[in-house]
């Protein structure tokens, strides 16, 4: 050990640990899979995630979604003057021409459809009058934000003094039909779900290319920014049957490659479908000119997203603690901003009531500061500093802090580094400045 006069030496590399890339490994989905199973990151096995149609996570994968979803959030209102967030329900009844009318899942109330078959409503063809009325009355759940931008386009624009470009952005749960080959009964079709994220943006035509051009670049570097792996992104173009252009983003997964985010140029079709009549009330300024302007879609799979990370953090090493051959530590070395976890408290040597009381303190004061923490010294079970290492480095927390009866006598903890497991000692009142400006100095690299 070494007693810390600032940071930890990985404070001034160039190149942060926690973008190093570690040993390559056989049978990545397995490996992963267990370790994610372990520490609570996904739920089930790899029927229900690995080229599935339906993700579950647990209480770590949850959190980080909602971190990756908070990365999102700061990428795209860093135009503020230009990007408003918007809210669309989850379902609703299609109107007539819109997005949403044509081969959407629908809400129907068990009861309803009960009581229509029940009633012989139905008749003896299978498209009987009553079972068509209730099932055209039933509320469409959303396959895509899309619809829900498009119909507050208006009011926002007003909002913004009609001034183009401006964007809607909006996260939320979309519903979606799992594939045929997914299904368990192929004649019962299953609904599926998954976190989107949406920018809508608005350009006049005449510069919609380049806006489309501009989004690829920056949607590309903001999932490199986080990966240790940047390579492992890439994006492709394509062209719709109507012609339109655009682009996938998408992840290397061990199985094959697969799309996280879309980005389309959609032109102006779906915005006159959505507000038909007067085109007047759509038209936005571009300079001196009103405009109708060009609808870009950049939509994003959060689920995918934070499953593309899992695999992106895993690395192997070395293990240091254990004289057995070909043994490795496993470590998920997600980046400082999207960890759902960073900083675990324990206690070592000492009295343990006065122990936890500091711990208590000090789990307090990161909290109030936004800083999630793992609190291990609530733990009633002993286990060993290897134990807690192997734990911790599984769970992807950036620093284990250990408090000893030293920290009663001059108040040094002992502090450990997911990413270098190198220990320093730091006095427990410089731990919170350290933190933020760790976790600061790695969103801005």
């Amino acid at each position: 050990m070494r007693r810390a006069g600032g940071a930890p030496s990985n404070w001034r590399c160039s190149r942060p640990c926690w973008m190093r890339p570690g040993l390559a490994a056989s049978g990545q989905e397995e490996l992963l899979l267990e370790v994610c199973r372990r520490r609570h990151f996904l739920r089930g096995g790899p029927e229900l995630w690995a080229r599935s149609a339906q993700l579950r996570f647990g209480p770590l994968g949850v959190a980080l979604r909602g971190n990756l979803a908070a990365q999102w959030w700061d990428a795209v209102l860093a135009r503020r003057e230009q990007v408003l967030a918007v809210d669309s329900p989850l379902y609703g009844r299609p109107s007539a021409g819109s997005p949403l009318a044509q081969g959407a899942p629908r809400l129907l109330h068990s009861e309803t459809l009960r009581e229509v078959l029940q009633s012989g409503g139905c008749g003896r063809q299978p498209g009987g009058a009553a079972l068509q009325e209730a099932l055209g009355s039933a509320g469409a759940l959303r396959e895509s934000l899309l619809p829900g931008a498009l119909a507050q386009y208006v009011s926002c624009l007003e909002f913004v003094n009609k001034r183009l470009p401006c964007g809607l952005a909006e996260v939320g749960v979309c519903f979606h039909s799992i594939p045929g080959s997914e299904q368990h009964n192929e004649k019962l079709r299953r609904i599926g779900e998954r976190t989107t994220s949406l920018l809508t943006w608005f350009s006049s035509p005449r510069t919609a290319g380049q806006w489309l051009d501009y989004w690829l670049r920056q949607r590309l570097q903001w999932w490199r920014k986080f990966a240790v792996g940047p390579s492992n992104f890439g994006s492709s173009d394509f062209q719709d049957e109507e012609g339109r252009r655009g682009f996938n983003l998408h992840y290397d997964f061990p199985w094959g490659r697969e799309t996280i985010e879309t980005l389309k140029n959609l032109g102006d079709t779906e915005l006159l479908q959505m507000h038909p009549g007067d085109k007047s009330k759509l038209l936005g300024r571009d300079g001196r000119k009103n405009v109708l302007p060009h609808v870009l879609s950049v939509s994003g799979n959060l689920d995918q997203g934070a499953l593309a990370y899992l695999f992106d953090s895993l690395q192997l090493a070395e293990n240091p603690l254990t004289t057995k051959k070909n043994s490795q530590r496993k470590v998920l070395k997600l980046h400082p901003c999207l960890t759902p976890i960073k900083v675990a408290l324990d206690v070592g040597k000492g009295p343990t009531a006065e122990l936890r009381q500091v711990c208590q303190g000090l789990f307090n004061e990161l909290s109030e500061n936004r800083i999630a923490v793992w609190p291990g010294y609530l733990e009633t079970t002993q286990v060993s500093l290897e134990q807690l290492y192997t734990k911790y480095d599984e769970m992807s927390v950036l620093f284990m802090v250990l408090i000893s009866d030293s920290t009663l006598e001059n108040g040094v903890v002992q502090l450990r580094s997911r990413d270098t497991t190198m220990k320093e000692m730091m006095h427990i009142s410089r731990l919170k400045d350290f933190i933020t400006k760790y976790i600061a100095s790695a969103k801005n690299v």
